[in-house]
């Protein structure tokens, strides 16, 4: 006993202060790769380099986008065109939650402001009362396990997620948000729907990582739906192959109205 209570003497106080203070390793954890030269002087083959299908050409001249929420992180864009792809932040950079699944599209998908206006008023009147104390209700839809990871990190000492009035439960008739990870298999889809019908109102639903966003890899095949929307409806998209237990935070936040995001759709 009096080994642990030395350790802890010695290592002082490991919990981070973020939100409330700024974190360096929050803002710098590698998020979804990013565009940072929408009108390179050649597009030929760029689709080509995502396995997921993230990258497309449009208009005329063509012009890159990248759908982060289809983004797995493997860095082939960025390694074979690094004069056209980068890395973004992870968690306040480009990286962060949307509240469209319109928002993780980069350049951004233009949105009139009323539209982005609707839907943060409308998932704030729902939140509004939830902002003190939350409590989470996590179902795994088909994930490899990576995203349960960050997951656990949450209830951990250096995160310590209760700080901040966020509980996870196993009943989802005591959640106030549903946290999704997994690309929505099929037999997933079922239990899925009914834990989130058995939530009481007002419930938010949560899609952390690009699985249970887009369905990755396994986006087209047959035993996924291909994310976690198919069956529930999502208020909030966290792209990441997994995201950092720093960016479930900073979703979950969003979700009840207590931070914003630099990204357009959350602010």
């Amino acid at each position: 006993m009096s080994l642990w209570v030395l350790r802890g003497l010695r290592g002082g106080v490991v919990t981070t202060r973020w939100p409330k203070r700024p974190d360096g390793y929050a803002d710098g954890w590698r998020g979804p790769a990013t565009v940072h030269d929408p009108y390179p002087a050649g597009t030929a083959g760029l689709g080509e380099l995502c396995p997921t299908g993230a990258i497309s050409i449009t208009g005329q001249p063509g012009a890159v986008r990248l759908d982060q929420g289809r983004c797995i992180l493997c860095g082939r864009c960025v390694d074979s065109r690094p004069d056209v792809f980068a890395w973004s932040a992870g968690t306040t950079g480009p990286g962060a939650a949307a509240l469209t699944r319109g928002g993780l599209v980069v350049p951004e998908v233009t949105e009139t402001d009323a539209a982005v206006e609707a839907v943060r008023a409308r998932l704030f009147a729902r939140t509004v009362a939830l902002r003190r104390s939350v409590h989470v209700r996590h179902v795994d839809a088909g994930s490899d396990g990576s995203e349960e990871w960050e997951v656990l990190a949450l209830l951990g000492p250096v995160y310590d997620v209760h700080r901040l009035g966020v509980f996870f439960t196993a009943s989802p008739r005591h959640a106030d948000i549903l946290l999704v990870t997994g690309a929505g298999a099929a037999g997933m889809a079922g239990p899925l729907r009914a834990t989130y019908e058995a939530m009481p109102d007002p419930r938010v639903v949560i899609a952390a990582g690009t699985d249970a966003v887009s369905g990755g890899l396994l986006r087209e095949s047959d035993v996924t739906t291909g994310g976690v929307s198919a069956s529930v409806p999502v208020d909030v998209w966290v792209p990441g192959s997994p995201p950092s237990p720093f960016g479930i935070l900073n979703a979950l936040l969003i979700a009840v109205g207590r931070l914003g995001s630099n990204r357009k759709g959350t602010r």
